[in-house]
């Protein structure tokens, strides 16, 4: 799947799909990567050392800084994936150097799947 860099680099890991945007300001824990928004279809789960999928975050521009956060505190996903990256996510990616892709079709993409990120390309395939 082709799409658009958003901030380069590479990675390679396990997908963990949201169908739901995610605001990672009160939502996602920065101290232990773990999704803390009440109803959210990833409550409970960790983003840490995944390829991150969501169609779009939301949510308070502190999100970009909580992303920063997951990335020192170690617990950051891998790569993040977007169908549309919205400007938290991209400055919360550029600023914490986690490679990040857009205008990809998140829908053909399954918690579980072995994904390769080469975000220099924009470009996502299963592994």
């Amino acid at each position: 799947m082709k799409g658009r860099k958003i901030f380069g680099g590479k990675a390679e890991g396990e997908a963990l799909v949201s169908t739901e945007g995610i605001s990672f300001y009160g939502g996602v824990d920065p101290d232990t990567g773990v999704v803390t928004e009440k109803g959210h279809p990833l409550e409970g789960q960790s983003v840490s050392g995944k390829v991150l999928i969501f169609p779009v975050g939301k949510g308070s521009t502190v999100g970009s800084y909580t992303i920063y956060r997951l990335k020192k505190n170690g617990k950051a996903p891998l790569a993040i994936i977007n169908r549309e990256c919205e400007t938290v996510v991209a400055v919360g990616a550029i600023i914490s150097e986690i490679p990040c892709v857009d205008q990809i079709d998140t829908d053909k993409i399954k918690t579980g799947d072995k994904l390769r990120v080469n975000a220099d390309e924009g470009i996502v395939e299963h592994a």
